[in-house]
């Protein structure tokens, strides 16, 4: 997997927390200890079964940016979408 965001080097990555064998957490670490700060993609986690104050702040701990419940709100998730667009339009 990060091979290939390395490849197509996305602008957002929206992470499942509760994924089958492997832990949303790990993989969202995984990303942000591969890129710098400048190229790393924006991370959302998404989660229907961690829902309490301590799974927000593994989520903030490991790198996301953001923190969305299931079933989210498509508006929330453009919402977020289009402010890190904006951002990488941005010139450095």
């Amino acid at each position: 997997m990060l091979s290939a965001l390395s490849l197509f080097r996305p602008d957002a990555v929206i992470i499942d927390i509760g994924l089958p064998g492997v832990s949303g957490y790990a993989i969202a670490q995984a990303i942000r200890n591969s890129f710098t700060e400048i190229r790393r993609p924006l991370l959302i986690a998404i989660t229907g079964l961690w829902k309490e104050a301590p799974d927000r702040l593994v989520a903030e701990q490991v790198g996301f940016d953001h923190f969305l419940l299931k079933p989210c709100k498509p508006d929330e998730l453009i919402r977020l979408l289009s402010s890190s667009q904006s951002v990488s339009s941005q010139p450095l």
